[in-house]
């Protein structure tokens, strides 16, 4: 089997785009070179890698199988890369993070901090919900990961970065802003917002609440915290949310921070990456920085 290291990257850029054209501008070929040499590629491997429908790529086992084994061939030689500019006392490459959407309160600021040491190293910052981090994980898309509920069905290296704590907010005038350390059955006739199933706080939120067994009245399900901020400063009703997503909320006259004795739930901010996964230098330099900057945060 004959394929060339920019024939993989061609097809890593197909997986990446879904279209042959944009995979073609992406490494800088035309699209007639493009399709020719990805034609090569199946016929080097004798079986098909992937189709189009509607215009849109759509990969065949055996092509996931390839874009697995084309990504760690990626990874290992980024690796060596970075590992050669180390022995000329350079500091280049690239550095791929992924998190949670909640964690765009803090991570940015570290990652600011990260390349003002290291400025020619390349970040690529991903912020999706914890569905869409977790299947990143899965595919090992980038180096580090950080989350409040890591996965359990993925075999990973998991260290614990910092308390995550969980508030109950409620509108500034709400009655129970004005009590103290009171018990969580008063919030039984209480309206709730919470976040999307499958979110980190919700996950955490739903288990306190059933160790608790509380039954909160649910009224709106919303997929980020500005909104479920702003409904509760429009009197929807009480929220759960991550001490972070309210740091720009704490000297607001619309939000209290309920004195619930039930609260903070406990939760943590979580370092992840696959189970054995070999960490770039630069990923490993940028491991330790998190860790070290994570102690100005709590």
């Amino acid at each position: 089997m004959n394929i060339t290291f920019r024939q993989l990257r061609l097809f890593m850029a197909l997986v990446e785009t879904g279209s042959v054209s944009s995979a073609a501008r992406k490494v800088h070929v035309t699209q007639p070179t493009a399709s020719m040499q990805l034609r090569e590629i199946s016929d080097a491997v004798g079986v098909p890698l992937y189709e189009v429908i509607a215009r849109k790529v759509h990969l065949t086992p055996m092509g996931i199988e390839l874009a697995k084994t084309a990504r760690a061939i990626s990874n290992e030689w980024a690796s060596f890369e970075q590992q050669v500019h180390g022995v000329k006392g350079l500091t280049r490459g690239q550095l791929k993070v992924a998190v949670v959407s909640t964690a765009k309160y803090f991570i940015p600021r570290i990652l600011g901090t990260f390349c003002a040491m290291y400025p020619e190293i390349d970040i690529s910052l991903e912020v999706l919900n914890r569905d869409g981090v977790v299947k990143r994980l899965e595919e090992n898309l980038d180096d580090l990961y950080v989350m409040s509920q890591p996965p359990g069905h993925i075999e990973i290296d998991d260290e614990v970065l910092m308390p995550n704590p969980l508030l109950l907010v409620a509108p500034q005038d709400h009655l129970l802003s004005r009590k103290k350390n009171f018990d969580i059955s008063l919030l039984k006739n209480e309206k709730f917002i919470f976040r999307e199933k499958g979110s980190g706080t919700r996950m955490a939120t739903d288990a306190c609440f059933k160790t608790l067994r509380f039954k909160p009245d649910v009224r709106l399900e919303l997929g980020s915290n500005e909104a479920i901020k702003q409904a509760v400063v429009g009197g929807l009703g009480l929220a759960v949310l991550s001490k972070y997503s309210l740091a720009d909320q704490f000297n607001s006259e619309d939000v209290a921070i309920l004195k619930c004795k039930e609260f903070p739930i406990k939760s943590s901010w979580h370092i992840v990456s696959l189970r054995g996964k070999k960490l770039s230098p630069i990923a490993t330099i940028f491991k330790k920085h998190l860790a070290e900057q994570a102690k100005n945060w709590q």
